[in-house]
């Protein structure tokens, strides 16, 4: 006969089975949600307990609600990763965070990696005491973005007790998103090999059973960011080619030989590959034809830019020399100096070449930034003033001076390479472009592209070869080459006063103020030792030497001056000031306009505003308007007092900007988007009065944030 326990004691039996479970097993391993503007998080663990584990795997897991993103720990253009402090915690030594293979966002040209919709990034929490209770206590400070970015911080906590590290709820969860991390070695893909050409990668890599859509991200230390990858597919889409410009590089940088971190990723599939960047070649044929064209037109305006004067003086005094010569002799003259200049160029590229290939720092004109160089260009450029007045002659031996003025061509060759060296510390219009291009390449791009630029200097030479009747209508040279050289010599001096100003934001107003006074003493001597006689002829030339060596010594001399970077500041940044919240009443109050923009650096939006509108030259000149106070309050750091004017406006994100002004004492909302329309528009509704009167600020309640504010 079967007897069942009465109902009383069914439920005290079920009572007892459970307070059998150890706690550890009975707890949930894992927080609650905390939610915090536009994300929501939560820490979770595959172990219920601590065991006797060395490392606890627990996971920290993001929802965010849909068009918001958070960023991976390269964000790119903008962003930054999650930024976590565990100092709360108890009984833990150390906690490493790792990503999941990211997505690529690019908005108005700017790339970002990161997470949308919901991501889980693996923890490992290695205990100070294994076996003991560990109490985790996490203080996140995440950035999240649509159309504007938000900082959130999110606070969590999760206990793990002592006892058997059995499996919870999220172990499956945390495992999978283990998987997702990019690891070394996968035999599903794999990076074959990266290449560099100055600043673009080439990326070679193989999938087993084929690429979908494959992605790649690449770190640097220093960082730099990437543009999105071109695809170039083969063997059945077994195997891609991915070529990986960097974004706005530093001058001269070569990517050859530096380490780089290259994480690939296709759909679900993910490897991460340090490598160090092989010398290559991915310049296209196209470009490098459409360069060569740039930099025969570069070549050529440089004929015509101020700092070439003394090559134009140069070249002016050896076509009136030609005047009256036989069309063949003339044409064999222009000729040779064409050749000079072309060979000069090739000499220049192969330095170049070997200064790169040593891996040092190359570059057009950055000899610019030497105050040394400077200086000795003012010196020579001065003295070629002097020679052109008539105060000195430089005596050469008779058999050089016979072959340079006879009818060799020895003379119209050195002609043209001096012209070259004249030339070399000048920039113009198209030269930078396809400078930078041939220097971000290799040997043969740049060989390729300075030909052209020295057949594009050359130009007016071999213009004349091609014509030599041109010659033929110049005046014979005569008495009125006299005049002609006086002129050239003061379009030099102005060369040297130009120099003089560039000298000016190396070392300050001062020392170059006493270069340029030593300048005016080396003529003056010069001029005066013109008319003195027999050893006093000696004297001005010997003295004028001394002043060349003291100009020379100066910088050297007097060091770095404090403040004399000042000048560098660019128009753009002098129009704007510091942001205070304070004054814009009282800016108010005298009837000024008051622009406020609220940025951050790892804001994409805020970068494309300045990019596309705040700095280009419809908005940047309304800026410069005397009655309108331009305030940029910068939020890369955390600040309580834009976070508070932020609030008070129904914002809690950036970009944000307002226009105050008597029209608008209460400010006018722009949207996160501006143009240029949008701008102008808002501040001439502020700049007007209302009915006449000057608004009050403290007379209307803020502004709830919308367009129509």
């Amino acid at each position: 006969m079967k007897r069942f326990a009465p109902p009383a004691l069914a439920l005290l039996g079920l009572l007892g089975a459970a307070s059998a479970v150890p706690p550890a097993l009975a707890g949930e391993a894992q927080s609650p949600w905390f939610k915090a503007g536009q994300v929501e998080a939560r820490l979770v663990s595959s172990v219920r307990g601590t065991g006797d584990l060395a490392a606890l795997p627990l996971g920290l897991e993001l929802r965010l609600e849909p068009g918001w993103k958070t960023y991976w720990r390269s964000p790119g253009d903008a962003g930054f990763a999650p930024r976590l402090d565990w100092s709360g915690s108890a009984n833990l030594k150390e906690a490493s965070l790792a990503y999941p293979a990211p997505h690529r966002f690019s908005v108005l040209g700017f790339e970002t990696a990161g997470y949308d919709v919901e991501v889980m990034f693996p923890l490992q929490a290695v205990p100070a005491e294994p076996g003991k209770p560990v109490d985790l206590a996490l203080t996140a400070e995440l950035l999240v973005c649509s159309e504007i970015c938000v900082p959130q911080t999110v606070k969590l906590a999760l206990a793990l007790p002592a006892g058997p590290a059995a499996p919870s709820e999220s172990a499956n969860d945390v495992a999978r998103a283990q998987s997702l991390v990019p690891r070394q070695g996968n035999s599903l893909l794999a990076v074959e090999s990266v290449r560099a050409s100055g600043t673009a990668l080439e990326i070679e890599a193989t999938a087993a059973d084929g690429f979908v859509s494959p992605d790649v991200f690449v770190e640097t230390d220093p960082p730099l960011t990437f543009s999105a990858p071109k695809a170039v597919f083969s063997d059945n889409d077994r195997r891609v080619r991915l070529s990986v410009p960097a974004s706005d590089p530093p001058q001269g940088l070569d990517l050859a030989g530096r380490a780089v971190t290259v994480t690939l990723v296709d759909g679900a599939r993910s490897v991460e590959a340090p490598a160090t960047a092989a010398p290559g070649r991915t310049a296209p044929s196209g470009g490098l034809w459409a360069m060569l064209g740039v930099a025969l037109l570069g070549g050529l305006i440089l004929n015509l830019m101020p700092c070439v004067l003394p090559v134009l003086s140069l070249k002016l005094l050896s076509v009136v020399k030609q005047g009256g010569r036989a069309p063949r002799a003339v044409r064999a003259g222009f000729l040779a100096s064409a050749a000079g200049i072309l060979t000069s160029f090739l000499v220049l590229a192969s330095a170049l070449v070997a200064v790169k290939a040593a891996g040092g720092a190359v570059g057009w004109g950055i000899q610019f930034q030497q105050p040394l160089f400077l200086v000795f260009m003012v010196v020579l450029v001065t003295l070629f003033s002097a020679n052109l007045w008539g105060l000195f002659e430089v005596p050469l031996p008779r058999a050089l001076a016979d072959r340079l003025e006879g009818d060799g061509l020895a003379g119209p060759f050195a002609t043209g390479a001096f012209a070259t060296l004249l030339a070399t510390p000048c920039s113009a219009p198209f030269l930078g472009t396809a400078v930078g291009f041939a220097l971000a390449n290799g040997p043969a791009e740049v060989f390729a592209i300075f030909t052209a630029l020295g057949i594009g200097l050359a130009a007016p030479y071999l213009l004349v070869a091609a014509w030599p009747r041109l010659a033929a209508w110049l005046p014979r040279p005569g008495r009125w080459m006299a005049t002609l050289r006086a002129v050239m010599g003061f379009a030099l001096a102005l060369t040297a006063l130009w120099l003089l100003s560039v000298l000016t934001v190396q070392i300050g107003t001062a020392p170059a103020a006493g270069v340029g006074g030593l300048m005016i003493a080396l003529v003056a001597v010069l001029w005066a030792g013109r008319r003195l006689a027999g050893n006093g002829r000696r004297a001005g030339p010997a003295l004028a030497g001394l002043l060349a060596v003291a100009a020379l010594a100066l910088p050297a001399a007097l060091g770095p001056l404090a403040g004399a970077g000042a000048v560098t500041v660019t128009e753009a940044a002098a129009r704007w000031t510091g942001f205070d919240e304070a004054a814009i009443r009282d800016h108010v109050a005298a009837g000024r306009t008051v622009f406020v923009d609220v940025t951050a650096d790892w804001c994409i939006t805020c970068q494309a505003n300045k990019k596309l509108v705040l700095n280009r030259d419809t908005v940047a000149k309304r800026f410069d308007d005397p009655a309108l106070v331009a305030m940029r309050a910068d939020w890369t750091r955390p600040d309580d007092g834009i976070a508070r004017f932020l609030a008070s406006h129904g914002r809690y994100g950036i970009p944000f900007n307002i226009v105050y002004g008597p029209g608008a004492p209460r400010g006018i909302a722009l949207p996160e988007l501006l143009s240029e329309a949008a701008v102008i528009e808002a501040l001439d509704r502020a700049a007007r009065p209302q009915n006449g009167i000057v608004g009050s600020l403290t007379a209307a309640p803020s502004c709830g944030g919308g367009a129509g504010c």
